[in-house]
């Protein structure tokens, strides 16, 4: 099923044709940006499908279009009386299509080339593999070098949220790596109000939507840690899916997940269960499919497990940035051994021809004020 998308206005935001074509990752980006609060990103709710701008089969979609009440057709945020039938809450401002990570584009061929230091390194807290992420952040909090972190944690369903960390002591809360998906940076703008020293830990794209606005909007971005990812999932094909039914296990009893040579991995305190990742692969996030980055190239720092012996942490520093608040980390032990770059390298390269679609076209067409047709321009 699926809303009517209106034809663009002049002017109108060139993530109309991210979002219309099924592109749209739905970082939250936009949302931390907008200056009306016209773009959100929310769960899919069949009650009122028709309120959201595009409409895919998705659980995070984006919205233009304001959800102005209908009481005395009076709307609250445009302070006036209006036709709510035809009223944009979008004033074409066009500072959304400046963060979004799709009109930017993807790395080259090699994502690699602008790292400048590596590491393997282990923390003495608990977290995913050797829990790099969790001991950076507690370790920036402790010494007042952050104020704030956006991250994500779950319940004991594998339900995920959005969390604002604000103290050392809460990091624990969002360790380890949960695969299913969150709008990270839709939180943005209430933290900005109230911090000034923010850290973001999310996926490629968030990481990415992340350094542009810090680029466009606001140096209260001080850290940016991207994580090394193949894909991501929706909750409905993760916790009601592939764990109960794939995988054949209580969610309840579920204590980590993980991607370990090419199979996907549930682990519980006295089982483990486990499936070939090509099974599953095709119940990625449709725009996961058309994801070119795997080792989160835009990051300050980028963080996984591939790479490093088992209860260790590959640790990639992209720039002055992340070795500077790297560098200021204590409690983290560091291995005598490289990384074993040959199987990051083949794991980039097997997303880079999965999921290659023409998006250097797709940008050149759509930023020149052009209507992209898949078909006419697919690979």
């Amino acid at each position: 099923m699926s809303a009517e998308i209106p034809a663009p206005q002049m002017g109108f935001p060139k993530i109309y044709q991210v979002i219309k074509n099924t592109l749209c990752t739905a970082c939250g980006g936009c949302e931390a940006i907008c200056p009306m609060q016209a773009a959100k990103v929310q769960l899919y709710d069949g009650a009122n499908y028709d309120k959201f701008t595009p409409t895919v089969d998705e659980p995070t979609v984006v919205k233009l279009f304001s959800e102005i009440s209908r009481e005395d057709n009076y709307c609250a945020n445009r302070q006036c009386y209006v036709d709510c039938d035809t009223c944009l809450a979008c004033q074409n401002c066009l500072a959304c299509e400046r963060i979004c990570p799709i009109l930017d584009g993807f790395p080259g061929d090699d994502e690699l080339d602008n790292v400048i230091d590596q590491r393997i390194g282990k923390s003495s807290i608990h977290g995913q593999d050797g829990g790099a992420v969790t001991g950076i952040l507690k370790s920036l909090f402790e010494q007042g070098e952050i104020d704030a972190a956006l991250s994500v944690s779950r319940n004991d369903d594998w339900e995920t949220e959005v969390v604002v960390l604000t103290s050392a002591e809460q990091v624990a809360s969002a360790a380890g790596t949960k695969y299913t998906y969150e709008p990270v940076l839709s939180s943005l703008r209430e933290v900005l109000k109230n911090y000034e020293k923010i850290a973001v830990v999310g996926t490629p794209c968030q990481a990415h939507a992340a350094s542009l606005l810090r680029e466009n909007l606001t140096d209260k971005i001080k850290l940016v840690i991207g994580l090394i990812c193949m894909e991501s999932f929706t909750y409905d094909d993760m916790g009601e899916n592939i764990i109960p039914n794939i995988l054949g296990l209580d969610r309840k009893t579920v204590n980590k997940l993980d991607f370990a040579k090419g199979k996907f991995v549930a682990e519980t305190a006295d089982d483990k269960a486990l499936v070939p990742i090509k099974e599953i692969a095709h119940l990625a996030r449709k725009p996961c499919h058309h994801c070119m980055d795997y080792t989160s190239y835009y990051a300050d720092i980028s963080v996984g497990s591939i790479g490093s012996p088992d209860g260790w942490s590959t640790i990639f520093i992209r720039n002055n940035i992340g070795k500077e608040y790297l560098d200021k980390v204590k409690g983290i032990e560091y291995h005598d051994k490289p990384i074993f770059m040959d199987i990051v390298v083949k794991l980039a390269a097997q997303k880079h021809k999965n999921n290659a679609w023409d998006y250097k076209k797709f940008n050149e067409v759509v930023w020149a004020g052009g209507e992209w047709t898949p078909e006419e321009h697919s690979t």
